[in-house]
């Protein structure tokens, strides 16, 4: 029997897992290399961040992922560099060769090279992030009760930069939680001053998706409560005065960055092969133009077809289907079979802004409201790892729905 080829996969989410899940284990040999040891379950983030579920029930340790697969080993690493000459990476623990070398490091925020920002804002990128999130909320409820009446202020305005999906949910969620949960945590602190503020430099929230959920989104926020700012760019944050270009300012000490993302990327790989938005350019069956024995998976892969000339959404639905559709074709070319070209079929978006509402874009079909939150959590439920966890985020949530509260509200961080 011919000797099993070897494949590095970098990256542990959706890609990276669904590539490495559905390889052919009698003809390929996989070492899957991350720098954390577990699959991250990122449309749930601000979930955790606003104290609804826990980080477990979305965190997925690879090794329990990949337990029966014995052809896949795990290293928790970083990957350095690549010399795309010598088949070869350098990671943290090593230099490892491959025959095929498959990319899905995803993406990271972008702040747009303002690196006061960077330092200064919360992100929600990983499930540390989260963590990170839910420990300043709730410890800036504690330190309200204490404060005076001139600190209070900068306390009592939180506020969200970028008004896509993960802008106009964490909003919804902050909302309910002022609601219906802080005022019995804290029923001395008056929660009408609490401002739920969400700035968006174009002119809709939801930008993305159809022009009845730009308007609906925007209508079920201001229900809510939220205060919009369309159509305002942030200039700069330095931790107490959040700055707008053309003047404006806020005072907070809460700022949570949704403005968007770009994709990592990794040393050794030239940059002519990089494109908008620090994408790789990749051909029809994701592998690297200029490479080949190089593919690149997921949202850090731009590949320009008839449909999509810009790219595909950077979606996990489109991160699971290039995988699949990857792994299946590296078999047909071992095999000398044709290859299959990948192409994006749009199933629909959603976005979530509270208990009974949510917006659903289907290709032929868009409607929302309480039907709307019930596919919503359905859907994301069926995208969920393991059986256990579905089960547990189910009762979370319907435990959440009856009671309005949950109690999960729990600061974890060295008290040094």
């Amino acid at each position: 029997m011919d000797a099993k080829l070897k494949v590095i996969v970098v990256g542990g989410g959706f890609a990276g897992i669904q590539f490495a899940q559905n390889l052919d284990e009698k003809l390929f040999d996989i070492i899957l290399i991350d720098k954390i040891n577990h699959h991250q379950f990122q449309p749930l983030f601000y979930q955790v961040a606003t104290s609804q579920i826990e980080p477990s029930s979305i965190s997925f340790p690879l090794r329990h992922i990949f337990r029966h697969s014995k052809n896949i080993l795990i290293r928790l690493a970083e990957v350095l560099s690549v010399d795309i000459l010598k088949n070869k990476i350098s990671t943290t623990v090593g230099d490892f060769d491959y025959d095929y070398l498959v990319l899905a490091l995803g993406c990271k925020t972008n702040f747009f090279g303002n690196d006061e920002i960077k330092k200064n804002v919360f992100s929600l990128k990983t499930t540390y992030n989260a963590i990170t999130l839910r420990n300043h909320i709730l410890e800036t409820f504690e330190n309200i009760i204490a404060a005076n009446e001139a600190d209070k202020e900068s306390l009592m305005n939180i506020v969200i930069v970028g008004g896509g999906p993960t802008g106009v949910e964490l909003a919804g969620a902050f909302t309910e939680i002022k609601k219906n949960i802080l005022p019995k945590d804290y029923p001395r602190i008056d929660f009408a001053k609490l401002n739920i503020i969400l700035v968006e430099g174009s002119k809709n929230t939801l930008n993305n998706m159809s022009d009845a959920a730009k308007i609906t989104s925007r209508k079920y926020l201001q229900e809510m409560g939220v205060e919009i700012l369309t159509e305002t760019m942030v200039k700069n944050y330095d931790g107490e005065i959040l700055q707008f270009v053309g003047g404006g300012f806020i005072k907070t000490k809460t700022v949570i960055w949704a403005a968007g993302v770009v994709a990592n990327n990794i040393q050794g790989i030239p940059s002519e092969f990089y494109t908008a938005g620090n994408r790789l350019k990749v051909d029809r069956i994701n592998k690297v133009i200029g490479c080949h024995n190089i593919y690149s998976i997921g949202d850090m892969a731009l590949m320009e077809t008839p449909k999509y000339p810009k790219g595909h959404p950077q979606l996990a639905n489109v991160a699971n289907n290039q995988a699949r559709n990857l792994a299946h074709n590296l078999k047909r070319q071992i095999q000398g079979k044709n290859l299959v070209e990948y192409e994006y079929k749009d199933l629909g978006s959603m976005a979530t802004l509270g208990r009974n509402k949510a917006i659903v874009d289907l290709p032929y079909f868009r409607f929302k409201g309480f039907f709307a939150w019930m596919l919503w959590m359905f859907l994301h439920l069926m995208l969920i790892l393991s059986v256990r966890n579905k089960l547990i985020i189910f009762i979370n949530w319907a435990w959440s729905y009856i009671t309005k509260d949950t109690a999960l509200r729990l600061i974890l961080k060295d008290s040094k």
